[in-house]
């Protein structure tokens, strides 16, 4: 496949080096990934908290913040850039919706963690493959270490009776299709850097341990 001549890759003066040495702490990506409900978000805030009470400088990234802006659907496009538009770039949740999802996402790491961030997610990320890939971009453009997957494993039973945002009813009454767990599956990943049980220690001990992840990667100091 040939290279577009109009699209060229341009180096910066201003090294990735240069920007953590600034930082004090290397940039990286940090992914949470698990079912809806086990506990990402409320973690990877927690993290994030931390380290920025720590000096850190960080980024959240969140699966339901991202999709009402650069991962919008359809309904969010249509009223202000027309139906074809809305069409053609707005992503639902079949399969390739959700690969481009977290390709854009994947692509947005990239550069967090090249700009020296400590670069957090919080994304079901439901296909292993996915989440390869988003490994590979960040360690391409960066060093093998930079991309941590963290696995909050959660079982499917205690995020269906929690279920804080009653998505879990309205998919098992088949008002939701293609909803992960139930009529979509979710591929563990086979070896995250770290993994959390999320059904049986608290939220802040869970965020402890991805800072103590964090010290024993060198990504930031004791």
């Amino acid at each position: 496949m040939s290279q577009d001549p109009r699209v060229v890759w341009h180096n910066q003066s201003v090294t990735k080096q240069l920007r953590f040495e600034r930082h004090r702490h290397r940039g990286c990506v940090v992914w949470f990934t698990g079912l809806s409900g086990s506990g990402k978000s409320t973690v990877a805030n927690l993290v994030e908290q931390k380290l920025f009470e720590r000096g850190a400088h960080t980024y959240l990234l969140d699966g339901d913040n991202v999709r009402h802006g650069l991962c919008a659907g359809p309904n969010l496009l249509e009223p202000v850039h027309g139906s074809e538009f809305a069409k053609r770039f707005g992503l639902g949740f079949g399969p390739q919706d959700r690969e481009e999802n977290i390709r854009r996402v994947g692509a947005i790491t990239e550069l967090f963690a090249s700009a020296g961030l400590i670069c957090l997610t919080a994304f079901v990320s439901p296909y292993r493959v996915d989440r390869d890939r988003v490994r590979y971009g960040v360690e391409s453009c960066g060093a093998k270490g930079d991309f941590l997957e963290v696995f909050v494993n959660t079982p499917l039973e205690t995020c269906i009776a929690r279920d804080p945002k009653g998505l879990y009813q309205q998919a098992i009454q088949g008002k939701i299709p293609n909803f992960t767990g139930i009529s979509d599956p979710y591929e563990s990943p086979e070896s995250a850097e770290l993994e959390l049980a999320g059904d049986s220690q608290t939220p802040e001990h869970l965020a402890e341990q991805v800072i103590q992840m964090l010290i024993a990667r060198k990504v930031i100091t004791p």
